[in-house]
């Protein structure tokens, strides 16, 4: 639920942002068509179809009109789900571990195949991103072990696998590295 002012001084609450946004129009033009909002999300990042169709129902006008556009944007090769499925790897494989990543695939509705592609390709790197990570917020091995759990809980928290956490947090990184 979102609460926005209205025009009495009051406040109005909306389902979702999109639904208080559908009720808007631009102060500097005319109403954009589902084709030109679908173009605007797509200019930002790369976004799945399901993500699209859930920020884009709001404005549809009649059923139908937003499969029809998002087809015709896929056939133009304009939105992909591999793309999707790269980007979000890509933005977020840094910071985050595999766990993390595929429940944020999951919840953006990405295609099971590609996401599963991009699972493996992840669990590779998984204990140098960990480390990576861990070297930039902690530097040191911890001294005691409320600073130990510390760091396993921050580790966790960013999805990183139990195997690759306790290999960072125990400093049995620095027998592979030389």
């Amino acid at each position: 639920m979102s609460r926005v002012p209205d025009t009495g001084g009051g406040w109005t609450t909306y389902r979702s942002l999109p639904a208080f946004l559908a009720t808007r129009t631009m102060a500097t033009g005319p109403k954009l068509s589902l084709t030109g909002r679908a173009l605007r999300l797509l200019s930002a990042r790369e976004h799945s179809r399901v993500e699209l169709q859930r920020k884009l129902a709001p404005f549809e006008e009649t059923p139908g009109e937003l499969a029809a556009v998002l087809d015709k944007l896929a056939a133009k090769d304009l939105q992909s789900e591999q793309r999707a499925v790269d980007s979000l790897v890509h933005r977020r494989s840094a910071k985050l571990g595999t766990a993390r990543i595929r429940q944020e695939m999951h919840s953006k509705g990405m295609d099971p195949q590609a996401m599963a592609d991009a699972v493996e390709q992840l669990r590779g790197s998984e204990q140098a991103r960990a480390l990576e990570v861990w070297r930039k917020k902690f530097g040191s091995p911890a001294t005691t072990p409320a600073e130990r759990a510390k760091q396993v809980r921050f580790l966790a928290s960013r999805g990183f696998g139990g195997e690759a956490i306790a290999r960072v947090v125990s400093g049995a990184f620095d027998a592979d590295e030389g």
